[in-house]
């Protein structure tokens, strides 16, 4: 009993190392503080992103190492940067715990290409967009493009894609820089479990082992 405890705590409590729905969920190529590209773990498990990369265009996997992100939990949005992590942070006023990685040099375009790759070099999502709505997707100058609805994350179809706006459901805010997104956070994320849930389970599981301990 007490094996079958230790092993209902771990698959509670232990990070699941599997290869997530990992989806680009915003992007700006142009204005404020610099360029930036956010990506969120849409699973239910933590992923490692040890050996992931990113690239435009030019679709090579391992050109942007995005090693540093380490293990990202369920719902949890990173973002990659040209500038400097802690000049990005500064300007967007976020916390220590948005992972940031700033200094890639493959700079995206008015019209270019997001690809991100999984420790194998294979393609985990792409998002190509044009130069304007009527080139396919939002001209993300000086304001970030996000998905209208779950349904354009991993679609590869920008013109599902609108410009961010302050207050909007993903809660965009002006930086000091002027610009208009929501690095760090998306409206797509699934939900984390609260401490209440896995204190539930404890419980759950003291009292499994009481009820095994009386039967003994």
């Amino acid at each position: 009993m007490n094996k079958l405890i230790a092993l209902l705590i771990a698959a509670g409590l232990a990070p699941q190392l599997a290869h997530a729905d990992v989806r680009i969920t915003e992007w700006m190529y142009s204005g404020g503080s610099g360029e930036f590209i956010e990506f969120t773990n849409l699973g239910s498990s933590a992923i490692d992103f040890t050996g992931w990369s990113y690239d435009d265009d030019s679709r090579l996997p391992g050109v942007f190492d995005l090693s540093g992100f380490g293990l990202v939990g369920a719902g949890e949005s990173v973002v990659i940067t040209e500038i400097d992590a802690d000049t990005f942070r500064l300007d967007w006023n976020l916390g220590a715990g948005v992972k940031v990685l700033g200094g890639y040099t493959n700079n995206i375009g008015r019209a270019d290409e997001l690809n991100l790759f999984d420790a194998s070099g294979s393609l985990v999502d792409r998002l190509t967009y044009g130069d304007n709505s009527a080139a396919g997707g939002p001209r993300t100058q000086g304001v970030s493009g996000r998905a209208s609805s779950e349904a354009a994350l991993g679609a590869n179809d920008a013109t599902q894609w609108v410009l961010s706006s302050v207050g909007d459901a993903e809660g965009s805010y002006v930086s000091l820089s002027g610009a208009v997104a929501s690095p760090g956070v998306t409206a797509f994320a699934a939900a984390v479990p609260e401490p209440e849930t896995y204190a539930l389970l404890l419980a759950g599981l003291g009292m499994i082992g009481f009820a095994a301990r009386r039967r003994g």
